[in-house]
């Protein structure tokens, strides 16, 4: 049996024993405002249920490894004392996971990761509408546990309001756990999923997607695409040039015929296809094709 230490190895090291043997970790969704009421939206596994009177759930947004930084997470509830938790299913993890991209400060997660902000009752933080939970809380007090990178902040929040979706209760109101199909995290890019179990979701740690807000509406309208969808085209650090686009145009018939017949769902339904077969390059060229 392999022996640690944990002073003997380096935190990054240790940071990958610990996250890939303590799961799986629900994920939570946490919506914060900044002083100037600028929205953010950030994902943490750091995160669990730890008392149901009064109702308390924990987050923690830790100190980056790499450089010692904070979170913008972290200094919104320190200015607010408000967040709210949305639960993550599996239908939303690929938006999830590109609302983790560490955008400037002032940048609207919720835009770029195409995700719907609507009003909270209780709190100023907007709930994300895709969520098909949401608990409004008021944050009791943040618990610094050291001030080096790798250092965890334990955010200790009192739900106030929760919203539940009705379309996952069962007949008698209760939640029916195969209809929310939560996602949780594990070591690495792998997640686990209630319903089927492991599957990876590349992690955009030091790449800047460039949003779902960069896909054309047509695409956005068309209802050729999900959720997932959306956050793997949104994950791409650039999009194809003209160049290349009108050289795929040209080397491929089946597209070529679609744009001459002038169906654009058809157009859209192509890239969904090469979305299926983890072509994303395809299918942003077929996209963006004319």
């Amino acid at each position: 049996m392999k022996t640690i230490k944990p002073s003997d190895i380096s935190v990054v090291e240790l940071q990958g024993f610990l996250q890939s043997s303590v799961g799986p970790r629900p994920i939570a969704l946490a919506s914060t405002l900044d002083a100037d009421d600028k929205p953010n939206l950030s994902p943490f596994s750091f995160f669990n249920l730890f008392s149901a009177n009064p109702p308390i759930l924990v987050f923690s947004p830790s100190r980056r490894v790499r450089d010692n930084t904070c979170k913008h997470t972290l200094f919104n509830v320190q200015a607010t004392m408000q967040v709210v938790i949305n639960v993550v299913t599996y239908d939303m993890v690929q938006q999830t996971s590109l609302s983790s991209t560490e955008y400037k400060d002032g940048v609207n997660e919720f835009i770029k990761a195409g995700f719907t902000m609507i009003p909270s009752d209780e709190v100023r933080p907007f709930r994300v509408k895709e969520s098909p939970v949401q608990f409004e809380c008021i944050v009791q007090e943040v618990i610094g546990l050291g001030n080096e990178g790798g250092a965890g902040n334990l955010v200790i929040c009192e739900v106030v309001k929760m919203h539940i979706d009705e379309g996952i209760l069962t007949s008698d109101g209760k939640i029916d756990q195969t209809k929310l199909d939560l996602v949780s995290r594990m070591g690495g890019n792998w997640y686990s999923r209630a319903n089927e179990g492991m599957f990876e979701v590349e992690k955009p740690l030091t790449t800047l997607g460039v949003g779902v807000d960069v896909i054309p509406r047509d695409a956005l309208d068309s209802g050729v695409f999900n959720g997932n969808d959306l956050g793997i085209l949104g994950n791409v650090e650039h999009l194809p040039s003209e160049e290349d686009i009108l050289k795929f145009v040209e080397s491929n018939n089946e597209l070529s015929d679609i744009l001459q017949g002038g169906n654009v769902n058809d157009k859209f339904a192509l890239a969904k296809k090469y979305l299926e077969e983890n072509n994303v390059p395809l299918a942003w060229k077929t996209i963006l094709a004319k």
